[in-house]
Parts: structure tokens; sequence; C-alpha cells
């Protein structure tokens, strides 16, 4: 895929109907020829709409008007090119935690929970949010997590957490402001309740801060999952991680886990873990593959703001 593809695709599967901004700004990318010769200076890898989006921001330029845009991003290449090269796309959405929470649920609680490409470790705590699904909410404390959820039923419970820890390259700390203000320009900018949320996820890591560890996915992963309690439940999860690993590495991630005790829970595309015979997606929009321990589940949209399931309950 060329990158003016890649932006293209990005305004049609993601952007669209989700963030007027970056629809127009990416159909304006995907033919501006300075910008996209620019972009195929830095790895393939780097060239991904969501990170250049938040680079520009981060940096204080503008994505509210094209135009404006490449301005900046072409005025300022040297920086914005630097910082693509050191970056990552470390959303780190606590919304996801509403699509894995009926795969937690039918699991032996209580959890102790391993985070694959964990960024600042806000998905570690599916039991200290609340959830809304439809007109069902379940929890009380915490910001509440939206999610459309059809093919089963909602969940009834919280999950149980006796541990929680994540792995990630490069660990991003709650209480370092220059972590948080990376994790809000990769929030698309009209979604002011994403901000709202992850600034409540934020509140809840920092008064018990999870264990990261700085690592790679097959080196470090069996020793971190070593630090479990006996009597919890391994549940190794990652939520749109493996699209960034390469293809060797993500081969020899898939058969490491196969060999773990506990579950795997993989909410990832599905050619980046691809499964056969699956049903069509709700929509042409982007979604992910739930599975646990390879069967997959569910469709979930990026942000955990719908999940339909079509698996076994």
């Amino acid at each position: 895929m060329t990158t003016a593809e890649r932006y293209a695709e990005f305004a049609a599967r993601e952007a669209h109907g989700v963030s007027p901004l970056y629809e127009r700004l990416s159909l304006a990318v995907a033919t501006d020829a300075k910008l996209l010769t620019l972009l195929d200076t830095v790895p393939e890898g780097k060239r991904q709409p969501n990170l250049l989006y938040a680079v520009v921001r981060l940096l204080g330029g503008p994505v509210n008007d094209p135009e404006a845009f490449h301005d900046f991003t072409v005025g300022n290449w040297d920086r914005v090119a630097a910082q693509l090269r050191v970056r990552a796309t470390q959303t780190n959405e606590p919304g996801r935690s509403a699509v894995l929470l009926p795969v937690l649920n039918g699991l032996p609680q209580p959890l102790a929970l391993l985070e694959v490409g964990a960024s600042a470790g806000l998905g570690l705590y599916p039991d200290r949010y609340s959830y809304r699904y439809g007109d069902q909410r379940l929890g009380a404390g915490g910001p509440v997590m939206e999610c459309e959820l059809t093919g089963t039923e909602p969940p009834s419970r919280l999950p149980e957490v006796v541990w929680r820890a994540g792995l990630d390259l490069n660990p991003l700390r709650v209480t370092d402001s220059d972590d948080m203000a990376w994790l809000d320009a990769l929030i698309w900018p009209e979604h002011t309740h994403r901000r709202e949320r992850l600034r409540a996820a934020v509140e809840i890591a920092a008064a018990d801060p999870p264990t990261l560890v700085r690592g790679d996915l097959v080196d470090d992963l069996p020793a971190l999952a070593a630090q479990a309690p006996a009597g919890a439940t391994l549940v190794v999860f990652h939520t749109s991680v493996l699209y960034q690993v390469p293809e060797d590495r993500r081969r020899a991630f898939e058969d490491l886990v196969r060999t773990m005790p506990g579950h795997r829970i993989s909410v990832e595309a599905p050619e980046v873990v691809p499964f056969p015979d699956l049903p069509p997606a709700p929509d042409d929009t982007l979604h992910n593959v739930v599975a646990l321990d390879g069967v997959p589940l569910a469709w979930a949209r990026g942000h955990g703001q719908a999940l339909s399931w079509f698996g076994p309950r």
C-alpha cells in the first residue's frame, strides 16, 4: 500500500463518521505530493496518519485546516521527522476495557493481568472503571466506558483483579507530564469525551500505579509472567499492538504465548492476527477481532465504542 493509499483508507475506514477533521485532513494529505514525498523519507512504520497528526499536535501545529497543516509540517519537517522516528502510536484508550470485560468475566477468578504493549497501563484497570452497555450500567466508580453491545448479554459483574503488570518497549508514566502530553496528543481533536475519560483513568492509575516493565514482547514476557501470584488466572492480553511488530517477531510471540499457562486475549485487526472463516464485519469501518486463546469471539471498534459478538457465549 502506498502512503497516499494509506491516508485515503484512514479517511474512509477510520475517520469517516468519527472525526470529520481527520477525515478531511487525511484526504488532503493523500493528494499532497510534497507531504507524501517527505513522509516517504521516514521508515514505513512511521508514516501512519495517527502518528503524524499526534506529532504535529504535540509540536503545537494545527490539524483543523489542511493548508495550515501543510505549511506547518513542511516548514518544520526536521522537527516532525525527528519525532516520528522516536515516537509510537501508544494510544492508551481505557475505553477498550469495555470489549475485554465480557471475555474477562468468563475466566476463573481472580485474575492476574499482563498487558503486552501497555503504554501507561490504563488498560490494566477494568475492575476500577464503570461501563454502560445500552441502557445497562455496571460499576459505580471511575470513568464510564460506553459500548454498543450486540450478540450477547452485557456483563453482570466486574472482574476480580489481584495483580496487574505491563510490558512495553517504551512504557509511559502517568506521573510524567511529558508522557501524558503525548497520550493527550494521540486523542483525536473532537473527542472531548475520550480526553476526559483519559484524565479520569490517569487519576486511578496514579493512585495505584501498575508494574510497568521496559522490554520485548518475546524476550521479556516469560520472566514478567512468572511474577504473577499463584492461585490467580494469568491473562496475557494486547489491543491494537501487533501491527507495530515485525512479522517474524509477531510469529515468535504467537509461538511463545501458546506455551504459557493461563489465557490470552487478542484484540487486533484481522490482517494482523488472521482467522479463517470470519463472519462479515458489521460495516466497512475498521474493526478488530476479539479472540480468546486463538478462538475468535467478536468484532470490536478501535476505541471500544462497539462490540458485535458472534462466537460462543
